[in-house]
């Protein structure tokens, strides 16, 4: 089926993050943990956090900015040439309106509509698949923006959310023509887990109030062990699924790039594909868990390290609040 469609192009690659590097040794302190507790509970050694000036619609425009210099390089794309921004996040700049617009508007797209995708971890992947619907049908080109400011929903009392989130953004453009693309995708949803990992107020269901606690306005994990095993299973059978529908084999992806949860989760989906350590691309031993930013800049970070080539198949996989979860293989 997807073989009679017209194929997309990934023109574009970029990844933005704020300039304070945190390590576990300051969190640790902080926390009163042994040195390396972190580091081997989640993989991860450092990450980084914004500063006071740092904005998510600044961070967002930066990684767009980087990806949309790069599709300008390969194939000559002018920005005013963008139909579709779509920016994946769950920290917008306010709760109204949304932050595409000013994403949009900071990067010169004057022909581009602009919205906002809140899918938690998984949230860059339904970008994607919207946008690339949106390119092949209407042959425009799109930008897709992952990023978040989780720094700041952080509640620092609580050591399960404390270690592992991150600040960070990635984006990617598609463009129509070429033979590539998306070849395959699953989406998939989990409304059982919902409350596993969520903010309790701030919503229209609970509302913010003069005398709220801090603590209920920041992000909290019910439930961790019940989170990594719906994700690991969520992303399990979305990979499988996206990889049977392109007509591939786990021994025929070149690059995964799984949602940098943290790393005994990204080992459990890749053993369960396997898919070999040699190619999952890992970032958060250095990035942390920026939730729907760590796929996009995972992505560029690698492609920086080492190029991706005509032909090479990518796959993507997260899950994560909601539950939500998604896989995408993409043909480069």
């Amino acid at each position: 089926m997807s073989g009679a469609r017209t194929g997309t192009r990934l023109a574009g690659l970029g990844h933005a993050t704020p300039a304070r590097v945190v390590p576990n040794a300051e969190i640790e302190a902080e926390l009163g943990l042994e040195a390396g507790w972190i580091f081997r509970r989640t993989g991860i050694s450092e990450r980084r956090w914004a500063g006071p000036a740092d904005t998510l619609s600044g961070l967002a425009a930066d990684a767009g900015a980087m990806a949309l210099d790069m599709a300008r390089e390969t194939c000559g794309l002018e920005r005013g040439e963008i139909g579709l921004t779509v920016l994946a996040t769950s920290t917008p700049d306010h709760l109204l309106p949304p932050s595409a617009p000013r994403v949009a508007h900071r990067l010169g797209l004057g022909a581009s509509g602009a919205v906002d995708m809140a899918g938690a971890c998984s949230g860059f992947l339904y970008a994607l698949v919207t946008a690339d619907a949106f390119v092949r049908t209407w042959g425009r080109p799109a930008l897709v923006i992952g990023a978040n400011l989780l720094s700041r929903r952080i509640n620092p009392a609580e050591r399960g959310s404390s270690v592992i989130f991150a600040d960070g953004a990635g984006a990617v453009v598609l463009t129509p023509g070429g033979a590539g693309g998306m070849a395959g995708m699953s989406l998939a949803a989990d409304g059982l887990g919902y409350d596993l990992v969520h903010i309790p107020a701030g919503g229209s269901s609970r509302p913010f109030a003069p005398d709220m606690p801090i603590e209920d306005t920041r992000m909290t994990l019910t439930d961790g062990r019940a989170l990594f095993l719906g994700a690991v299973r969520l992303m399990t059978e979305t990979a499988q699924a996206a990889l049977a529908q392109a007509g591939l084999s786990p021994a025929q992806v070149d690059r995964f790039v799984p949602h940098q949860a943290n790393a005994r989760l990204m080992d459990a989906v890749a053993r369960n594909l396997g898919i070999p350590d040699a190619r999952v691309v890992n970032s958060i031993v250095r990035f942390g868990n920026s939730s729907a930013g760590t796929i996009p800049l995972s992505l560029s970070l690698s492609h920086q390290e080492t190029p991706l080539r005509d032909g090479e198949v990518v796959l993507m996989s997260a899950a994560g609040g909601g539950l939500t979860a998604g896989a995408c293989v993409l043909r480069v």
